[in-house]
Parts: structure tokens; sequence; C-alpha cells
């Protein structure tokens, strides 16, 4: 990916004046340009904060003006045209770090509960109360009549089966991220939590795993992290949430911005957002990976973060 840098052009037109033709008219200065990769900008992810003085940066439109253009370089026009993901917008591969750490402990302890699940699924007289709360979901979505209600179904009874705590009053910590049969049990947890929850029924019910997204947002109309389910059906991306019973579309997303989309395969990065994205709490590291999930589990092979 190249792009340039437009701030120092500014400031040197401002010291030096602008150069005229001989017949006096001003003649437009170009601005200063710089190109770089995408992979040098996610290697500054994790440690650089961009200064509010710092110029803007902006894409170019010919790749062809820089000598170390990737393999995997992102090009305007994909970034500007239409795609197949949430929002409308285009992702790419989030760096490691501690949201890669939480989403795969996350898929390993759905791993584990699918064992169980199953077991209650073939012997009600076997299944615990989280396990029968599970499946009695599951079954109620699979014989929904649509894709719509099989969704509609999942996130009214998600939300009316777990009540809303924030991860310290739970947890006594910050951004706890449970399994399914884990916030059944407890009857309790966050808007990650819910996501999750809704993410493993809607795939036990029969949803394609491509056609799920766990979304990290900011909420801008309450200034505050969030988490919602996206949902694909017929081509059309619609939002499951906590806060409602319907599931959300057009208008009702504006105040959403979207930053990191989970799914099988991995951690993506919202790429519109990226340059000036605000912090999602979700990216701290505030407990090693073992204890990402409330009650532990194995997180999968070490992580450099």
């Amino acid at each position: 990916m190249a792009a340039g840098s437009a701030g120092g052009a500014a400031a040197e037109i401002a010291g030096q004046g602008s150069p005229r033709d001989p017949a006096g008219a001003a003649q437009p200065v170009p601005p200063m340009v710089r190109f770089f990769t995408i992979n040098s900008v996610l290697a500054k992810h994790d440690g650089l904060r961009r200064a509010a003085s710092m110029p803007v940066e902006i894409a170019a439109t010919d790749p062809a003006k820089t000598d170390a253009v990737a393999s995997d370089a992102l090009q305007l026009s994909a970034i500007t045209g239409p795609t197949d993901e949430p929002f409308g917008l285009m992702t790419f591969r989030a760096p490691e770090g501690p949201l890669w750490v939480k989403w795969r402990a996350i898929q390993s302890a759905v791993a584990r509960e699918q064992v169980s699940i199953a077991q209650c699924n073939r012997d009600d007289a076997r299944c615990s109360i989280a396990e029968r709360s599970f499946v009695g979901l599951m079954r109620a979505a699979a014989a929904a009549g649509t894709a719509h209600d099989r969704a509609e179904t999942v996130n009214r009874g998600v939300n009316r089966a777990v009540r809303y705590v924030s991860d310290d009053q739970q947890h006594g910590q910050a951004d706890v991220w449970s399994a399914p049969l884990q916030t059944l049990r407890s009857g309790l947890g966050d808007c990650e939590d819910y996501a999750i929850a809704k993410y493993a029924l809607l795939r036990a019910a029969g949803t394609a795993e491509a056609d799920l997204r766990l979304v990290l947002v900011r909420d801008l109309a309450v200034r505050q992290d969030h988490a919602v389910l996206a949902l694909r059906i017929a081509g059309q991306w619609l939002v499951l949430d906590n806060r409602r019973a319907g599931l959300l579309e057009g208008r009702d997303l504006q105040s959403l911005m979207p930053l990191f989309a989970l799914d099988q395969r991995g951690v993506s990065l919202f790429a519109a957002p990226y340059a000036e994205r605000p912090h999602h709490e979700s990216e701290d590291a505030l407990a090693p990976a073992a204890a990402a999930v409330a009650g532990g589990g194995d997180p999968g092979p070490p992580l450099l973060l």
C-alpha cells in the first residue's frame, strides 16, 4: 500500500512563500510524499500512537511509485469499492495481540462445550440446566421458518436468558469473555458474552460459519465500546444486539463504528477507520491467555504479542 504525507509541504510554503513563473504567477507546490507498505503500518500498530500534530497520510493512487509494494498490499480501489463484509467495509488480518488470545481461547472453550451439548441433544436426562437451555434455544431456532426468524429467535432468547452486568461486577476485572454455557449457567454477562452465545447458537442451528461475524464497535451515540453479532442473510448483513429485540439494519447502524471482526478466520481490522480509529477496550492485555475466559481453559499455542 502506498501513502503520502502533505503536512510538510504546507509548512514549507508558509516559511518560504510559493515559487513563481517568469510572468510572476504563483505556481502550485506539490506535496511532500512518502510511501510505505501495509506491513510497515501493522508493525507500528501496537506501539505507536499518532500525535494530532503529525501530518495526515493519504493513500496514493499510483502503486508503481513505490519500489516496496508487498504481495498483500491493499489498493485504494479495494477500500473504496463494494465489499462483502459487514458495514460495507473491507477487512484485513489484524496484528497478533490480546484479541487473538481472547478469540482463540473462546474458540477452544466453545469446541469443548459442543461435546456435552451434543450429548444433551441426544439424551435430555443427562443435561445440566445450562445445556438444556442451550439445546432448547438451538432447537427452537432450527425449527424457525426462515433464516430471519431463526436469527430473531436466537436474539430474543439470549437477551431474555442473560441479565447484563459489567465484567467488573461479575468477575472483578475488566473484559473477561465467557463461553456460551458459562454465560447461560450464570445468567449474567456483558455485550461480548451475549454475542458469543448467539454466534454459537446460530452455528449449532445450522447457520454457515462464513455468514457470521462477532463485531467489536464504538457506539458513537453513547461513546462506549460495544460488541454485536453480524449475520448475513441473502447477501445482506443484519446485526443482533443485546439492547434490541429486533434485528438491526440500515439507519439503525449509523451510530456504530466497526473496529474488529472475529470469525472462523481469526481477527480482522476494518480498513476504513483504521488510521484514526478509537482504541477498543478489548485490545488491552489485562490477563494471561489461560485466564482470558472465565473459568480458565486451554488458550491454544503460545503467541508472540
